[in-house]
């Protein structure tokens, strides 16, 4: 409780909060009858915010005596379920809430005498959990390839009542007694383990199946006696589990139980030798904190599942208690309920979404399950808590135990928290924040990248995405594919419209055009919202460096593939090699977004899975970088012509290159020294003969940026021949007319390969009039660039059969003081999917940029003490939880990096085996 000592006197008013923390959170701390009861004994007024998702409908309450108010400033003590946003706290308020602070303080609310807790969900936390965890066994022994009576077991919350969830178990159960459960997972074991409120509920649930206990002395014995009889299949086998069953006293083996409450850490625990072998489905529901042995291990598990007896045995856990890493270890995150299980591969020491390895439940908000039966016992019991409230009996004695924070300020009882939280300040880094609460993206843009960015945000689960796009179709066609996303239309030169999006979230997506992110990062910063992007940092985004960080705010840029998942990969390399005591001298990185190969066939050897005009400008920006010691700089015109001829980085692929901006901005991002370094080079991959035909387009006129028109606006072209004709100075838009133009323009003769390949080029692209190639659609844009990109997205685009792959490889040479070279590279080559007649394929490179946003997005909203100001993924708190998550991807999503190291006695034997020595 947070007390508020603000002068007040008489009978309290009280408000009702509508819970916020998720969507599922449907419980209500007072019923409407006990509302009724509170008003009929007091006079008080209760108001209640209205609620379209809590448990008791608005009208309920009303009908009870309460006022539905969306102020909630008129009450004196405002209660709810989960805790109160610290931007929605109203001053001067008492609150009074269930908030998981338990670790800290744990369950105040007691009897004074008696110690004991009075008002608690435990009881229905081991219902749901109970019925969740017999759900996922069904599913589990389904994807083993059985089909069992408990795939007819729902979750929790499909039930509506908990009635009518212990009738359909005993109908399961006559299932089970008939047919019994399959026979290669018999006898099928329930481990529960606890004694408090918690297994009270498990074991209510567990005894409406046909079962029987069995002691935990007897477990080893049962389960190695069984003889595939049908009498071991038609029921379920119950072990409770305490402490003294599995705890032992390090230095001789034996227990005693006060001993090991007030010195846990002399004990050990044998759990995973004398019941996890032998268990089916475990129910854990005991209190741990670190002093106490852990349950299991993933060593301990791992030694179980490599045992090939143990096939059918340990395949679900229903975590109950829900400690992080805690009493099993491999329990590494909360669950929730839109997405209940995980999986952890104890033999890969991977977690993931798959079906392999051990099923693991860790919903932390299980009473929201049954919101009704807990709504109604949690009103009960805190209802005299609440009625001394109300008359203002702040002196009784429960009440004041239960007291945390009073007058802005913890009670002297609770001053300690103060150590702890400068610990977390001084500390920040090592603070990982476990919060299921609703968390609220706006995304600005609808493209192409955007879909693989809400699909992992919406696989986190609790992350509602807002979609803002001046293209209303696009953004919903976009979001009809997901559950939880919104779409606003948005008008970026709007700022209150701009604003007022903004505010509504809890962070700031922008996949907008570069010029436009400003524009939200202001917005952010006015509203202390955090913000992330894919672009390059440019000046006037840097300029906000100073005013991001006075206003805590963090603007994550270059987080897509190149920049963003580069900067990572290499960054981990680079301070690899400078911890260890190296430093870098040579860094060469180059990445692509490409056809695959088989889709290639065309005369640029590329198609468009990414904005036109982004492809076409890059191959006009001038380019510095070191190369052999020596600083080469390349106008912007001349780009595509000094091209790298041949980049042999894998002997399957063609590749030329060209240099990517300056390289040389890079040596302080990634904290090298540029007196130490031979070569500096990022660069873009492009399939053999791109430059060449590109070059010729520059040259003729057809990558021309001059606004067309005086007043910036666009100017449209009737069709590809009116372009042709214009960007060439043609009257005829036939073959021959059009041939003899490339060749005066580019000083070549007619018969020249160049001319040639640029005018069967132009023909195949529709822009030649004669041809039966030719296409007419009308034509607009600012720029002949930006009408040539329309040009190229119209004939080079990707089928639904067609996919493109993104390769991103990057080579290090280091040095070490003992004279020893190593030369490091990593590389990723990943595909885009197939798609069908009716649903085109995920692009790899809209995954490559859209994944590893959402990854920072996530990370931001997980830590909100991370790094502030304009800043990239070039810092460890980012690039290494960044990596970590794209290694443990699903399969479908895979972005994972390929490391190798070789060593060598020389700096010049290194160099002539790295790429250094090849590029031409």
């Amino acid at each position: 409780m947070y007390y508020s000592t603000y002068p007040k006197s008489g009978i309290l008013s009280v408000g009702i909060r509508r819970e916020d923390k998720n969507i599922w959170e449907r419980r209500s701390p007072l019923t409407p009858a006990d509302v009724k009861r509170l008003i009929e004994e007091t006079g008080t007024n209760v108001f209640i915010q209205p609620s379209k998702n809590r448990i008791y409908n608005d009208l309920s309450y009303e009908k009870a005596g309460a006022l539905v108010s969306e102020d909630l400033g008129v009450a004196d003590i405002i209660l709810g379920i989960k805790e109160v946003p610290i931007s929605k706290i109203i001053p001067d308020k008492t609150y009074a809430m269930f908030s998981h602070t338990h670790k800290v303080d744990y369950e105040l609310i007691r009897d004074p005498i008696t110690k004991k807790r009075l008002v608690m969900f435990g009881k229905y936390a081991g219902y749901a959990g109970m019925i969740d965890g017999v759900h996922g066994l069904g599913q589990k022994m389904l994807a083993m390839g059985y089909n069992s009576p408990f795939i007819h077991v729902g979750m929790s919350h499909v039930y509506p009542s908990l009635d009518s969830i212990k009738n359909h178990l005993k109908l399961v159960g006559k299932l089970i007694e008939e047919n019994g459960v399959p026979k290669d997972f018999g006898p099928v074991v329930f481990t529960i383990t606890g004694s408090g409120n918690v297994s009270q509920g498990v074991k209510e649930v567990f005894e409406c199946l046909p079962h029987e206990y069995i002691e935990p002395k007897d477990l080893e014995s049962f389960v190695k006696n069984y003889d595939g009889s049908f009498k071991y299949l038609n029921k379920v086998y119950g072990v409770k589990v305490n402490a003294k069953d599995y705890a032992y006293r390090k230095s001789d083996g034996a227990f005693d139980y006060n001993e090991y409450k007030s010195n846990p850490e002399l004990y050990s625990s044998n759990f995973h030798e004398k019941i996890a072998p032998f268990t089916t489905l475990l129910v854990h529901g005991i209190f741990w904190n670190d002093k106490y042995p852990k349950l299991l291990t993933k060593k301990q598990l791992k030694k179980i599942k490599q045992d090939p007896k143990n096939k059918y045995r340990l395949i679900t856990i229903s975590d109950i208690s829900c400690d992080i890493e805690g009493s099993i270890e491999f329990t590494n995150k909360a669950s929730i309920i839109d997405k209940p299980f995980f999986y952890y591969d104890s033999i890969k020491d991977h977690h993931h979404q798959d079906k392999e390895g051990v099923q693991i439940m860790s919903i932390d908000n299980l009473p929201t399950e049954l919101p009704d039966e807990s709504s109604f016992n949690f009103s009960k019991l805190l209802y005299p808590t609440v009625l001394e409230m109300v008359k203002n009996n702040f002196e009784n004695e429960i009440l004041k135990n239960s007291i945390i924070t009073e007058s802005k300020k913890l009670k002297s009882e609770h001053s300690h928290l103060y150590d702890m939280l400068k610990k977390i300040k001084e500390d920040a880094s090592k603070i990982v924040v476990i919060d299921n609460s609703l968390k609220k993206v706006l995304l600005a843009g609808s493209g192409m990248v955007t879909g693989p960015f809400i699909k992992y945000l919406e696989d986190q689960g609790n992350i509602e995405v807002s979609i803002a796009s001046n293209n209303r179709k696009e953004a919903e066609d976009l979001s009809s594919n997901f559950k939880y996303t919104k779409v606003y239309d948005l008008d970026a030169n709007n700022l209150e419209s701009v604003d007022r999006l903004v505010s509504d979230n809890d962070i700031v997506v922008s996949m907008l055009p570069a010029p436009l992110h400003p524009i939200f990062a202001k917005s952010a910063i006015r509203h202390r919202k955090n913000m992330v992007t894919a672009s390059y940092i440019s000046y006037e985004m840097k300029s906000l460096d100073e005013s991001a960080k006075n206003n805590g705010v963090t603007i994550l840029n270059e987080i897509g593939l190149d920049p963003g998942i580069d900067h990572c990969s290499a960054m981990k390399i680079i301070d690899n090699i400078k911890d260890r005591g190296g430093k870098v001298k040579s860094f060469i990185s180059w990445c692509g977004g490409l056809p695959a190969a088989e889709n290639g066939n065309n005369p640029l050897g590329y198609k468009f899975s990414w904005s036109p005009r982004g492809v076409l400008t890059a191959g006009l920006n001038p380019a510095k970088f070191l190369l052999n010691k020596e600083m080469i700089e390349i106008k912007g015109d001349d780009l595509l012509e000094r091209n790298f001829k041949n980049v042999p980085l894998f002997k399957g692929f063609s590749f030329e290159g060209l240099a990517n901006r300056d390289s040389l901005s890079y040596i302080d991002v990634y904290g090298l020294n540029f007196k130490d370094l031979d070569s500096m080079l990022r660069g873009t991959l492009r399939f053999k003969g791109y430059s060449e035909l590109m070059n010729g387009f520059s040259k003729l006129g057809f990558l021309d940026l001059k606004p067309l028109s005086e007043n910036n606006g666009s100017t449209s072209f009737k069709d590809g021949s009116d372009f042709t004709n214009y960007v060439l100075g043609v009257r005829y838009n036939d073959y021959s007319s059009v041939t003899d133009a490339v060749s005066k323009k580019l000083g070549l003769s007619k018969d020249n390969r160049i001319t040639s390949l640029i005018t069967k080029s132009l023909k195949s692209f529709g822009l030649i009039g004669d041809t039966k190639d030719y296409q007419s659609y009308e034509l607009t844009g600012p720029t002949v660039l930006d009408v040539f990109g329309q040009i190229l997205q119209k004939n080079l685009y990707y089928t639904p059969t067609e996919r493109d792959m993104v390769v991103l490889n990057h080579e290090f040479i280091a040095e070490f003081s003992s004279n020893e070279y190593e030369l490091h590279s990593s590389s990723l080559v990943t595909y885009g999917t197939l798609g069908n007649s009716k649903k085109k394929g995920e692009t790899a490179m809209a995954r490559t940029v859209g994944i590893p946003a959402a990854i920072a997005t996530k990370i931001i909203l997980e830590k909100p003490t991370i790094a502030k100001g304009v800043i990239r993924p070039t810092i460890k708190e980012f690039y290494l939880p960044i990596m970590n998550r794209l290694d443990h991807l699903h399969m479908n999503d895979s972005i994972r990096f390929v490391e190798k190291v070789d060593k060598y006695e020389s700096f010049g034997s290194a160099k002539y085996a790295s790429i250094v020595s090849k590029i031409q």
